[in-house]
């Protein structure tokens, strides 16, 4: 059995891994993936996006862009015991390969302080690579997609072990910059030995210019997973 890491994954290997099944999503479906704000979220929001207008997040490094302008919104679609994390490990075997390492952040429920299984994952890009001034350490940066797949997979599969569902639901978020791509993931097969996984993505949605739709994203994400 083979053990990848999430940032050693590329498109061959993931090919490899599994029968990927890519599409883009219904923008009519996605636009039904809302829960409106509350007036206390909407003035919260407000005020993240204002300073982000007056930063440089081109170039701003990765730990600053988290504190500034991802994490806060996640903390954003936070609701009973689901909660905002950062740095997640996750390690999962599946019949013939194993997936592990850390996950920028996530949202997944709360016992005790300490995580449980998350159901939306959020994968940072490295921002300098998509900026102007990018360097040449940036020409064999991992694609941020692959890993963000790596990730749902081993969540899909963890999850999996909880409810022994043969078929898994997962979300997953890549952010660049201040762009969130949102994809959602379906998981079968996953005793096979190439499991199937079903993909499909929504708008790209800036940070600064669409927040609020990126919070009502997030927020019946959350609510989903929360009803069952």
């Amino acid at each position: 059995m083979c053990t990848y890491t999430f940032s050693q994954l590329t498109e061959e290997t993931i090919h490899g891994l599994v029968t990927l099944h890519e599409s883009e999503g219904a923008l009519e479906e996605w636009k039904k993936m809302q829960i409106l704000l509350t007036e206390d979220e909407y003035h919260w929001l407000q005020g993240i996006t204002s300073t982000l207008r007056h930063r440089h997040t081109v170039v701003m490094n990765e730990p600053t862009l988290w504190a500034r302008a991802i994490y806060p919104i996640l903390m954003l679609a936070e609701r009973g015991r689901f909660r905002a994390w950062s740095g997640v490990p996750l390690k999962a075997d599946y019949p013939t390969f194993t997936l592990e390492g850390e996950v920028d952040g996530a949202i997944a429920a709360s016992a005790g302080g300490r995580i449980r299984p998350p159901y939306l994952l959020v994968h940072e890009a490295n921002p300098g690579c998509r900026s102007p001034i990018a360097d040449a350490s940036c020409e064999d940066a991992p694609d941020p997609l692959y890993q963000l797949y790596g990730e749902m997979l081993a969540a899909a599969r963890i999850n999996a072990k909880q409810d022994a569902a043969p078929e898994q639901e997962i979300f997953g978020c890549y952010t660049v910059n201040e762009t969130w791509v949102f994809v959602r993931g379906i998981v079968r097969e996953m005793e096979s030995e190439k499991p199937s996984f079903a993909v499909s993505f929504a708008p790209a949605y800036s940070g600064t210019l669409e927040a609020e739709q990126i919070v009502q994203l997030l927020k019946f994400i959350v609510a989903k997973q929360i009803a069952g």
